[in-house]
């Protein structure tokens, strides 16, 4: 559908203080960072304007929301109630600055987009279940709610339309507007969960919802909401949340449906000579693909209304940080001054062996130098994700004194006292001939100050709920291989559940243990990892023509990097023997 001739003018807004970190790995902090990154691999985000978020001044809060409330969310445990579980008061007061500063970015989205009658797109946002007196479902302020009575306070009497179509039903936003007659707040859900005055459309449409469904009720509610408001500002929460691997979601929406009614919504909005001022917003999704969405849509705007296909999660991040790899030279991650060709290239060390003396291993696998290893990954921005979980100090630790492997730890605090990664490696050259692998001993990552619940309840062997950021850690391991020139990673899982979290990005050195794998995840497909983990490690898994319960057997998986280890398994013979394994075996869950 091509529903306007040239890129209209688009302008985004984004700021750092979104990236939220909460427990649960259901929202994702890196969204708006990721959808930034694309665009730019796409080399869109130059036809876009980008603009800061400020955090939202307290009298815009209280446009729109009680004295009593606000006050009350200076105590920590009255985000208890919203989000579901107790925060620390660091926590408590992370998630306030990160949503004040997206209540501030659909201010300013919205003041962008009535200044160039164009469309503005905050980069977050999209609090639609926080109401007047109380917060509901991860959301404490309303900014679109904000958003208008800023308007109206500054003498804008616009007809304004508000479009949810978030997975939710938009019952804060609704609740709060409900008073202004000259707001017409439309949303498609899955449950009404507030009541709906006059001036407000609400449409119902239950679980399981696909693609003919969905579309067929956004074409035949949404343009006569359009024609009979007639608005002259649009809010649009374009919720990803609808989609079928959303975390949390119970509809099936795909990328392709979710696109189209995305054109569609614009073509209602912006199509023809009537092109109106429009405000984008995040809303729901949630799970490390909901950005993909996002981005899409965005690079359909800024790209003549066609969609760039955005890459994976995570080799959007592999991207970025290789990046930011080429901008490190090496001696500033050894630690070693440049070496001239007037002294033969010899470092003290070299010399000391040459003339037999002890020469004490000082650097991670022989390379980096702690302050080295340190600087790769604040570059990388790694860092900055532990401190927006709440450790301001992180402390990296280095221990190559074990002949058999090199330890690094990272703690939360300066005293050493919070640990939250425990990584052992060495290098491998043995367990597959001719290839020279960085093998992964041991691999600890955890977070001593969240708290398990009843959604996230341990896993076998963990201590402390895990700390969120695997694919970082691994991707981080994937420069070590570019940088020593190794041909990938190979590691052992102890338990099922850590097998399902490498397989995201890992597969099994061994076809035939890949085999059994798709056969084992198969018959565990529709449970959560916490429920399939509970299952393997209690022998409820059961094996359908012997009758014996499954057995988790460690059995080593590899990420390749060079082109000769994948290519060693991206072979017919590699798919034939896994596909034979697979079908070798038939488990059912009891």
């Amino acid at each position: 559908m091509r529903f306007f001739g040239r890129s209209p003018r688009v302008q985004l807004v984004y700021s750092r203080r979104y990236q939220l970190e909460l427990p649960g790995g259901f929202h994702d902090p890196q969204r708006g960072e990721r959808i930034l990154a694309a665009l730019n691999a796409a080399r869109l985000l130059g036809r876009a304007a980008v603009h800061p978020a400020e955090p939202a001044a307290f009298r815009h809060l209280r446009r729109i929301h009680t004295d009593d409330y606000l006050d009350s969310l200076n105590r920590p445990q009255a985000l208890t109630r919203i989000v579901g579980y107790e925060l620390s008061e660091d926590s408590a007061d992370r998630v306030l600055e990160a949503q004040r500063a997206m209540v501030g970015g659909t201010l300013a989205a919205a003041r962008l987009a009535l200044d160039s009658r164009g469309i503005a797109v905050n980069l977050g946002g999209g609090l639609h279940h926080a109401f007047a007196d109380h917060g509901e479902r991860f959301c404490a302020y309303n900014d679109v709610a904000a958003a208008i009575a800023e308007l109206r306070s500054r003498g804008v009497g616009a007809r304004v339309l508000v479009v949810d179509l978030d997975l939710h039903d938009g019952d804060g936003t609704r609740s709060i507007l409900a008073k202004d007659a000259a707001v017409h707040t439309f949303s498609i859900h899955n449950y009404t969960t507030a009541p709906v005055p006059e001036g407000s459309t609400a449409v119902e449409l239950g679980a399981g919802v696909g693609d003919e469904a969905y579309l067929e009720a956004v074409r035949s509610s949404l343009p006569p909401a359009v024609k009979a408001f007639d608005p002259e500002l649009v809010f649009y929460l374009a919720g990803c949340d609808p989609a079928a691997d959303d975390q949390i979601g119970d509809w099936k929406i795909t990328a392709e449906g979710l696109l189209e009614r995305d054109r569609f919504v614009l073509s209602c909005l912006r199509g023809g000579s009537h092109k109106l001022p429009l405000v984008v917003v995040l809303a729901g999704g949630y799970g490390q693909n909901a950005w993909r969405y996002s981005a899409r849509f965005l690079s359909s705007l800024l790209n003549r209304g066609r969609a760039v296909e955005p890459p994976s999660t995570e080799e959007l991040l592999l991207s970025r940080y290789r990046a930011m790899a080429r901008t490190l030279e090496e001696h500033e991650l050894t630690g070693e001054p440049h070496r001239y060709d007037d002294d033969w290239g010899l470092s003290a060390e070299d010399v000391a062996a040459a003339l037999g003396g002890p020469r004490r291993p000082r650097r991670l696998l022989g390379f980096y130098s702690r302050q080295g290893l340190e600087l790769a990954v604040e570059r990388a921005g790694f860092l900055d994700r532990i401190r927006n979980l709440g450790f301001e100090q992180p402390t990296l630790e280095m221990d190559v004194d074990n002949p058999a492997w090199d330890t690094v730890r990272l703690y939360g605090d300066r005293r050493r006292r919070e640990l939250l990664i425990e990584l052992r490696v060495r290098v491998d050259r043995h367990t597959v001939p001719g290839l020279s692998l960085l093998r992964i001993e041991w691999l600890l990552l955890q977070n001593p100050r969240a708290r398990f619940t009843a959604e996230r309840p341990p896993l076998p062997g963990q201590t402390h709920p895990g700390l969120g950021v695997l694919q970082e850690t691994v991707t981080l391991m994937v420069l070590v291989c570019d940088r020593l020139q190794l041909d990938g990673l190979i590691f052992v899982p102890s338990h099922y559940h850590v097998a399902r979290h490498g397989r995201k990005t890992m597969r099994f050195l061994n076809p035939e243990a890949e085999g059994l794998y798709r056969a084992v995840q198969k018959a565990l497909g529709g449970l959560t990892l916490a429920q399939a983990a509970a299952a393997v490690e209690g022998g409820r898994v059961v094996d359908t023509r012997t009758g014996q319960p499954f057995a988790w057997s460690p059995t080593p998986m590899v990420f390749p990097v060079s082109d000769r280890f994948r290519a060693m398994l991206e072979t017919e013979e590699y798919g034939k023997k896994a596909a034979e394994g697979e079908s070798q075996h038939a488990f059912a869950p009891r």
